[in-house]
């Protein structure tokens, strides 16, 4: 809804204040013009960068017309997903297999259908837990493995929005090679004794040109890399969150004690509290049996005082 009210806001300021001062809409209008500075830019997305690199984009640009918000509910599935992991495999890695080798069919990931609408971030996860299963590792050697793969992915997914950032930095160039050959057909008019109506359109008509390469590179395609950008920031989040999660539990804590880790990452506009995470964990049944025992053990040895004491 947001991007819907800035493109409102980016048109009607631009063509609705062109209107005011007078113009007309059939004067701006030139298809030739669009075609000349859209093909070239789309033709020079096309040149410079291999196919992955387009397919991601126009991945990304789908994601981006159906964007939804980052919900904490998003942010309770993933981390209560992470904790029926950590449980899961605290009963032996080897129990984990049903889970992370066919993840769509299994029924712990399958409570979290938000989570599993993000393909990158289920690879993320399960490959991880794969590495974990596979032998001891211990949490310095996990985290650097993490970090330099975080890094890899983030530079892969950020490639579109560079790329289409730097078409839309051409912009305004294609935008003056539309205006060139408008005038050079003007010059041309002049040549073949056009008059001089004739020749004040064809230039204002070239110079329209000039005007959409601006405008497709400030109101349109650099708005779109920047959320691009943002969108490839939010799933990042979410993998560090599952990194943090995963090395504070190889490091010894408690299961609960690594996901409130990972809760400290979430954006502060949807991050939940300590009370809460501790009252969705409660909800479903598993409170952490990790954290249990000190507190009863302390309950028992005050029994024993007494018992002495009498």
């Amino acid at each position: 809804m947001q991007q819907v009210i800035g493109i409102f806001i980016v048109l009607g300021c631009v063509f609705g204040g062109f209107a005011i001062m007078g113009g007309t809409f059939e004067a701006i209008w030139h298809p030739v013009e669009v075609l000349i500075i859209a093909g070239a830019g789309f033709g020079a997305l096309v040149l410079g960068n291999p196919t992955h690199v387009l397919a991601e984009m126009a991945h990304q640009l789908r994601k981006i017309v159906m964007r939804k918000k980052p919900s904490s509910e998003s942010q309770r599935q993933l981390l209560l997903l992470m904790y029926e992991l950590l449980q899961t495999a605290a009963g032996g890695l080897k129990a984990l297999d049903a889970h992370v080798e066919d993840p769509s069919a299994s029924p712990v990931f399958q409570r979290y259908p938000l989570i599993l609408e993000e393909p990158k971030l289920i690879a993320f996860i399960v490959d991880n837990f794969r590495l974990m299963a596979m032998g001891k590792i211990n949490a310095h050697e996990l985290e650097g493995v993490l970090e330099q793969e975080l890094e890899a992915i983030h530079e892969e997914l950020v490639q579109p929005s560079k790329s289409l950032h730097k078409i839309a930095e051409a912009m305004p160039g294609f935008g003056i090679l539309a205006a060139v050959l408008g005038i050079v057909m003007a010059m041309n008019s002049v040549a073949g004794g056009a008059d001089a109506g004739e020749i004040s359109a064809k230039v204002g008509a070239a110079m329209v040109g000039t005007f959409l390469g601006i405008f497709f590179c400030y109101g349109v395609l650099d708005p779109i890399s920047n959320m691009m950008k943002q969108l490839v920031n939010e799933e990042a989040a979410n993998m560090e969150t599952v990194k943090v999660v995963l090395v504070t539990h190889v490091s010894g804590k408690p299961a609960l004690l690594a996901i409130d880790a990972g809760r400290r990452l979430v954006q502060l506009n949807i991050k939940p509290s300590f009370a809460q995470l501790e009252g969705w964990i409660n909800a479903m049944g598993g409170g952490d049996d990790d954290l249990a025992p000190p507190r009863r053990r302390s309950s028992d040895s005050r029994g024993d005082a007494r018992a002495k004491a009498a």
